[in-house]
């Protein structure tokens, strides 16, 4: 059995996240396509974050973060609305809900696209944020994947 995969027609694991995404710009979601995912996913977790905002933020930047995906979505277009679909978006560090896009102040950074599959949805309210989402689905986690990007002003 192959392992769960995300990846994204816009750009290449480990590569160039294209400018129109960032916060700047046209601040949308870039597409993402998901495969294999387990048989017993019920719903998906997305976290977008920038762990190269430490220095200059003081902590890992939480850019999107999106749960109860449907267990069978295959691809998620660019400037998705998730509640358009039933999914929830929450809180991101830009005290905003939805996608933040990237918005590096001091260098190139590298962003983490997380993908979490769940055996369960997640009831959480539409203000939570990653960490309580993670908290939520400790022990629902059935597979994981990530693809990253980077992105510079």
């Amino acid at each position: 059995m192959a392992d769960l995969q995300l990846t994204s027609p816009a750009f290449d694991d480990g590569g160039r996240i294209p400018e129109k995404y960032g916060y700047a710009e046209d601040n949308v979601n870039p597409p993402l396509e998901i495969a294999n995912a387990p048989s017993s996913t019920e719903s998906f977790l997305i976290v977008v974050d920038d762990p190269d905002a430490r220095e200059p933020a003081g902590q890992i930047w939480d850019h999107w973060v999106v749960w109860n995906v449907d267990g069978d979505t295959e691809s998620i277009p660019e400037g998705w609305d998730p509640e358009s679909d039933g999914a929830v978006a929450g809180e991101n560090d830009y005290g905003e809900t939805g996608w933040g896009g990237p918005n590096p102040p001091d260098r190139e950074h590298t962003y983490r696209f997380l993908l979490y599959a769940l055996d369960d949805t997640l009831d959480l309210s539409r203000d939570a944020t990653k960490d309580d989402a993670y908290d939520a689905a400790e022990g629902n986690v059935v597979d994981k994947s990530h693809l990253e990007g980077t992105y510079e002003p």
